[in-house]
């Protein structure tokens, strides 16, 4: 029983095959073609009742299994006909009861049933498959990219992103064979027409060559079942023809088709009562039946005073529930402080992107949900909660990125529109704009043109994700300023728990919770995850026994993260490095100074001048040659050449020649800084 419906089908389709060779009895062909009949019926009804095309994915199969079925119900009616003169009670009673017995009132209603499946339902439902599938595969890539951009900005998982794949995928698989399956539904009509005129010279022939029949009496004869052979075949067809239609102009909804349709309908209560004052109107035209017109009209007026009585019901519901809210509370100090307090993380928008934060699953609280647990994740920082709110004075289409009360970015994101970033965009209507992170030139194009730019070879990006990714950039950028006395805190007690010896033996005998804190700020500014604080805090243990100074201690929570650091420089196992000319960094060492804000190196401008240029020549040569680089010096230099080239070099990595060492991979040296006098000349 457990492997039944496993079976079912392959042993079906064996059987079909059989009935195309194997000469079946009269009552087991009735059986057949009664399943025919209500497997068509129930295949229409599940197509109305499904919410989305992809639920019923196995339709276009399905449609074929059914086709070649009701191909060999055909082929063992003819054979029964041809050779007994009868195929069964269900053929019968059609032939007789259902076209009255007469070949030409059968042949009519034949031939309305295929104009209506041929001309009408079948061409339709081919049209539709096959725009459907054009459509779906030309946005496919686009849908592909939008799922990569969302997995590569952390807002979905690697699960999540697996199955939208998927979904988009078996998407595009189902609207391609539905493009076929139209054609089965196409040539059964054409088949159909084809079998009934066989049948009727095949059974005249038979009647009058075997039977010794008179032609009229053949005719009629053989007629009769001809019709009703086709008529038993033509109604399930045309059943299938319906659902194939039905399948493929669904779209997707909440509910099932006779649920949206209704609510639909009657969504409008002015053109219902108009259709029911119509009907009655009419009914009173000369020559016209008054019963049915009046019995429709007032129907329709009934439903029209339901609906106006129903949103009466609404409207007093809505209006006793505004009523019955509780008064505002008053203003408490409480409620003053809060307002006065400055957020860490702020987003202003715009009163005309206040559309963005519409609670959906994908909308900008979403994701911000999202990107604080991406940033968690990476960083090791319990980014603070976002507010987001809308501020009148901001320009239109524009918002703001504040950080403790000041703002540290601002950037458009105009409503009904998506970001174009690319090199042929110059046909394509929109306001040019610069990407707010990358600095990339770009496009705000209508949400329409979306296609059209991907075809250009154009990387399209929704709004909300343009606003998440300046974000995120914000927050990686001031993870230092972000990281407050009381995230420390929380992440010590969560350390404590696991590793509870290094954090009492650290704090607060050796080192305060600020001192902790400031070493943290040091590794995020140069944005080291600080999420392993248990190994840091040890390696800050031996280091406070020294000395305190928070160089030290930073240069020490840093070594103590090994092959982590210069992991992430790391390049197909290659690890591209800048390094200082031997006689220039002794020169560097030597000038070294202590000061309250770290080691300094004390040099003339011109030396100084010419080191950071030869630096920039090197780092020029690298994105020339498309690879990144890290600069490595002796330990001892590495904080002060840090603030030496941080302003001058946008974030150059600086890595001391332990910690490169320790990287899982080779080094190779792509240049060497040097201070020429050349140079300094």
């Amino acid at each position: 029983m457990k492997n039944l419906p496993k079976l079912a089908v392959p042993l079906g389709v064996v059987g079909i095959v059989l009935l195309l060779v194997v000469p079946v009895p009269s009552f087991l062909l009735d059986f057949l073609i009664i399943c025919n009949i209500l497997l068509a019926l129930v295949i229409l009804l599940t197509t109305m009742f499904v919410k989305k095309p992809m639920d019923f994915s196995v339709f276009p199969s399905l449609l074929l299994v059914a086709t070649l079925f009701r191909l060999g119900l055909n082929v063992a009616s003819t054979r029964l006909v041809l050779s007994k003169g009868f195929a069964g009670d269900v053929i019968q009673a059609f032939g007789h009861v259902a076209v009255a017995g007469s070949i030409i009132i059968g042949s009519v209603i034949f031939l309305i049933l295929v104009v209506i499946q041929f001309v009408v339902v079948t061409k339709g439902a081919e049209r539709v498959a096959e725009v459907g599938a054009r459509f779906t595969l030309d946005a496919m890539p686009g849908k592909q990219m939008a799922i990569d951009a969302d997995l590569n900005a952390g807002l979905i998982t690697d699960a999540i992103a697996k199955k939208r794949r998927a979904e988009v995928a078996a998407e595009a698989d189902f609207y391609g064979a539905m493009d076929g399956a139209s054609k089965f539904v196409k040539g059964d009509a054409i088949a159909g027409i084809l079998i009934i005129v066989i049948n009727l010279i095949g059974g005249i022939a038979t009647g009058m060559m075997s039977g010794g029949l008179a032609i009229g009496d053949a005719l009629s004869k053989y007629g009769i079942l001809t019709i009703g052979d086709g008529l038993v075949s033509q109604i399930p067809a045309l059943l299938m023809a319906v659902s194939t239609g039905m399948i493929v102009t669904r779209s997707n909804a909440e509910s099932d088709l006779g649920s949206t349709a209704g609510s639909q309908l009657t969504q409008s209560r002015t053109a219902v009562m108009i259709a029911g004052i119509a009907a009655c109107g009419m009914a009173f035209i000369p020559g016209m039946p008054i019963v049915p017109f009046l019995l429709v009209g007032a129907t329709l007026i009934v439903i029209a005073q339901r609906i106006k009585a129903k949103a009466t019901a609404e409207a007093k519901a809505a209006e006793l529930a505004a009523l019955t809210q509780p008064e505002a509370p008053k203003e408490t100090t409480e409620d003053l402080l809060e307002q006065m307090r400055v957020h860490a993380l702020e987003i202003l928008l715009a009163p005309d992107l206040v559309d963005m934060v519409s609670g959906a699953s994908d909308d900008l609280l979403g994701r911000v949900k999202a990107l604080r647990r991406k940033i968690a994740l990476e960083l090791g920082v319990v980014v603070p909660p976002v507010r987001t709110r809308d501020n009148v004075e901001l320009p239109p289409s524009t918002y703001s990125i504040r950080i403790a009360g000041v703002e540290a970015g601002r950037g458009t994101a105009p409503a009904g529109k998506v970001l174009a970033l690319g090199d042929y965009l110059d046909a394509l209507p929109g306001i040019a704009t610069v990407e707010p992170v990358f600095g990339l030139s770009g496009k705000w194009i209508p949400s329409e043109m979306r296609h059209s730019a991907e075809m250009t070879g154009a990387t399209v990006i929704d709004r909300v994700s343009v606003l998440v990714t300046h974000l995120s950039s914000m927050i990686t950028n001031n993870a230092a300023r972000l990281l407050s006395r009381e995230d420390v805190r929380v992440l010590v007690e969560g350390v404590k728990t696991v590793n509870a010896s290094a954090v009492d033996e650290l704090i607060p005998s050796m080192l305060s919770m600020a001192e902790l804190q400031r070493v943290l700020q040091g590794l995020l500014q140069e944005q080291i995850p600080i999420n392993d604080l248990g190994r840091i805090c040890e390696a800050l243990t031996l280091r406070a026994k020294v000395s305190t100074e928070p160089e030290g201690l930073i240069e020490a929570a840093r070594a103590s993260l090994g092959p982590a650091l210069a992991a992430q420089y790391l390049d197909e196992g290659k690890l591209r490095v800048i390094m200082i000319d031997p006689v220039l960094e002794q020169s560097l060492l030597e000038g070294l100074r202590p000061s309250e804000q770290g080691t300094q190196i004390l040099l003339d401008g011109h030396r100084i001048e010419a080191i950071l240029s030869s630096l920039k020549q090197s780092v020029a040569v690298a994105e020339e040659n498309g690879v990144s680089a890290v600069l490595v010096c002796a330990p001892a230099l590495r904080p002060a050449i840090r603030r030496l080239v941080s302003a001058q070099n946008g974030g150059l990595p600086v890595l001391s020649y332990q910690e490169a060492t320790a990287a899982n991979g080779t080094i190779e040296t792509i240049g060497v800084v040097r201070a020429t006098e050349s140079l300094v000349a």
